[in-house]
C-alpha cells in the first residue's frame, strides 16, 4: 500500500459558459501535473455551469448540450494526455425531457471517463426545479488511496459521510458551490469523526467565503486556497505523517471496532445493579 499521494484542489472560476469553464479547466489541469499531482479535484458545476434561476438559459431544460461535450472531450483528452485522474463537476444529460444529473464525472489518468457521482440528495429547489437525483455510491482507486465523491448539501447528512469510512474510502472529494462558511466547519467534523481526509473544492467566485482546502483526518486544516481568486493547490495525503498516527492508525480502526459492537457484547454483565436504573 503507498504511503503517500500527491493531489490537486483547483479553484477555478465558473461560468455558465462552457468554453470558458473548460479553458479555466485545463489551465489548472497543467499546473497541477506540473506540480506532481495524480489526480486534480474540481467544484461542483465546474464546467458547466450551475443551475438556477439566475441562469435564465436553463429554463425549461433548454441546453445547448454541445459545448459541454466538447468540453469535456477535451478534458478527458488532457487527463489522458497529461497521465493524471480528474473529477470535476457538471451537468450530466439524460433522455428526453428528463432533468440532468448534478454530476462529479472521474475520469481516469487513460482520459476514459471511469464513473460518475450524480449527487443524491438534493436540495429543494433542485429536486423540484432543476435536477434528477442520482443513487449510486462513487468510489475508485488511485495508487492505493480510495476516493469518494459527495457534493454540496450533502454535507448536511451524516449518514452519507459514515458509508464513505465504512467503504474504506481514505479522502472524500467534496464538491461545492457554496458561500456558506459553516460548511467548511461541518467538513472538518466529519473528517474528525470518520477518519477520513477531505479534499473541499468551490469555485474562485465562492472563495471569500470559505476557500477550497485540504482537511485532514483529524479534522484540522491542513492547507487552504487563496481566498481572493483562482488557485490551484498541490498537497499530499501522507499516511506517515506522524500528526495523523492517532487519527489513522488508532482513533479509526477503534471507531470501527465500536461501531460493530462485539467488544461490548462480551463484557456486558447480568448485574442487578446494572439492570435496575432506579438505584441509587
Amino acid at each position: 500500500m503507498a504511503d503517500r499521494i500527491r493531489i490537486a484542489i483547483a479553484q477555478t472560476p465558473v461560468t455558465v459558459d462552457p468554453a470558458i469553464n473548460g479553458t479555466a479547466i485545463r489551465a489548472a489541469i497543467r499546473q497541477a501535473a506540473d506540480g506532481g499531482a495524480r489526480l486534480v479535484h474540481f467544484a461542483e458545476g465546474a464546467l458547466s455551469g450551475y443551475a438556477g434561476a439566475a441562469k435564465p438559459h436553463y429554463a425549461g431544460w433548454r441546453i445547448d448540450w454541445e459545448p459541454v461535450a466538447d468540453q469535456l472531450a477535451a478534458t478527458m483528452a488532457m487527463a489522458g494526455e497529461l497521465g493524471v485522474w480528474v473529477v470535476v463537476g457538471g451537468n450530466h444529460r439524460l433522455t428526453g425531457d428528463y432533468r440532468p444529473h448534478n454530476s462529479l464525472w472521474v475520469i481516469d489518468d487513460s482520459g476514459r471517463l471511469a464513473d460518475r457521482y450524480d449527487k443524491r440528495l438534493l436540495s429543494h429547489n433542485e429536486v423540484t426545479g432543476f435536477y434528477t437525483p442520482g443513487e449510486h455510491v462513487c468510489t475508485f482507486t488511485v495508487d492505493g488511496f480510495t476516493f469518494g465523491c459527495l457534493l454540496c448539501i450533502e454535507v448536511n447528512f451524516p449518514e452519507l459521510w459514515m458509508r464513505q469510512a465504512d467503504l474504506g474510502v481514505d479522502c472524500v472529494l467534496f464538491s461545492s458551490f457554496s458561500e456558506d462558511p459553516i460548511f467548511e466547519i461541518i467538513v472538518r467534523g466529519h473528517a474528525a469523526t470518520t477518519g477520513c481526509w477531505v479534499s473541499m473544492a468551490v469555485p474562485a467566485q465562492c472563495a471569500p467565503a470559505a476557500p477550497s482546502a485540504l482537511i485532514g483526518p483529524h479534522g484540522y486544516l491542513l492547507r487552504r486556497a487563496r481566498p481572493d481568486g483562482p488557485d490551484v493547490l498541490c498537497v499530499d495525503l501522507d499516511r506517515t505523517d506522524a500528526d495523523l498516527d492517532i487519527a489513522l492508525n488508532k482513533a479509526r480502526p477503534w471507531r470501527a471496532t465500536a461501531r460493530a459492537g462485539d467488544i461490548y457484547a462480551t463484557r456486558r454483565v447480568a448485574d442487578a445493579r446494572s439492570l435496575d436504573r432506579t438505584l441509587p
